[in-house]
């Protein structure tokens, strides 16, 4: 059982992470790939082949030939971390090295760059103990913020304004951008797969963390899930109690700024008709088909106008008001637009 002292050294250390040169991830490939504290390199002291060799040799010979299998690989290992990664590193470095626990292959190599006359420190817990503060994290930071919502239906440019409002210096947290996603049935990005939900929450944690509470984060209205990923239960409760501001933008700029964001489907309407099919259940064969045909006849306009028309508007019209309870009253901020100027203006009107 880890001391409380070595739980304290641990918390202290995530809050000061921006102190160290370099966050150093001593795990396999396949661990850091999974999650891993934002910001860190990996620097594998046992690979994945690597460490399935040693486990198979601890189990089937002995745990003395495992060790001493394993010091030998790690050594080897650090040997050309020194040689490589960490050779143009100055006297002062400052890296903080953990592993999954803060046990024997952070300590392993935090040894070696002290002996060399660096200044590395072990985060005492490793990943799990890292882990363990996002969570509890996660479930109390949303509390110390206040939350700005924007609303508005599908494709009023929302993720644009959020965009617009990081470049003059706002505080931005875009959870589509983290998740890979756009939110809707169509909203999966092509060749770019979502992460792991550890990875998205690691993410949120990161930006939260950063958030001046004396000032107001903008954040866009989500539903609970984003494709396969949940927004964290504490976040969303707080985003639904939060002040809305409305994006009042005509259908027809609408229609242009999802052709954008979408112009994959156009050159690959084949992906399109498939996704369209998680419709079927929500507005029968006939009128899928009829959206296909559109498509099919390139006729873009028509097609993205019907969708707003008859699936997303109604949806969301449904949702935002039930789910977000500033939603009746919110600011309307009216952009005329598609151009980027005017997510600009809208964005220092929000700031101003």
């Amino acid at each position: 059982m880890r001391s409380e002292h070595s739980l304290v050294e641990a918390v202290e250390a995530l809050r000061g992470l921006d102190l160290y040169d370099t966050i150093i991830d001593v795990r396999s490939e396949s661990e850091f790939a999974e999650d891993h504290i934002p910001g860190a390199i990996n620097c594998p002291v046992l690979r994945d082949a690597e460490r399935a060799e040693v486990g198979t040799m601890d189990r089937q010979q002995s745990s003395f030939e495992a060790r001493r299998r394993g010091a030998a690989l790690v050594s080897r290992n650090i040997a050309l971390l020194l040689e490589e990664q960490f050779a143009d590193k100055p006297r002062e470095w400052r890296p903080l090295v953990y592993c999954w626990r803060g046990g024997n292959r952070s300590a392993a190599l935090t040894h070696i760059l002290s002996r060399v006359g660096w200044h590395p420190e072990q985060l005492a817990g490793g990943y799990r103990a890292y882990r363990r503060r996002v969570i509890v994290d996660l479930e109390s930071q949303p509390a110390s913020l206040r939350f700005r919502v924007l609303c508005g239906t599908t494709g009023s440019g929302k993720s644009r304004l959020l965009q617009a409002l990081a470049s003059v210096g706002a505080q931005v947290l875009d959870l589509e951008a983290l998740a890979c996603h756009r939110g809707s049935v169509l909203g999966g990005l092509p060749e770019q797969p979502q992460p792991c939900q550890k990875r998205f929450e690691s993410a949120i944690w990161d930006v939260l963390r950063r958030c001046d509470p004396r000032h107001p984060v903008f954040v866009e209205s989500e539903s609970r899930k984003i494709g396969a990923l949940r927004v964290p239960e504490a976040l969303l409760a707080r985003m639904r109690e939060a002040e809305c501001i409305r994006l009042d933008v005509r259908r027809d700029v609408r229609v242009r700024l999802l052709r954008d964001e979408y112009a994959h489907f156009e050159r690959d309407p084949l992906s399109l008709m498939r996704q369209l099919d998680c419709l079927l259940p929500l507005h029968g064969h006939a009128k899928v088909e009829a959206w296909k045909a559109l498509a099919s006849a390139s006729a873009w306009d028509a097609m993205v106008e019907q969708l707003l028309q008859e699936h997303y508007d109604p949806a969301y019209l449904r949702s935002i008001t039930r789910n977000f309870r500033g939603a009746a009253d919110a600011r309307v901020v009216a952009i005329g637009s598609d151009e980027p100027a005017a997510y600009a203006a809208a964005a220092r009107e929000l700031t101003g």
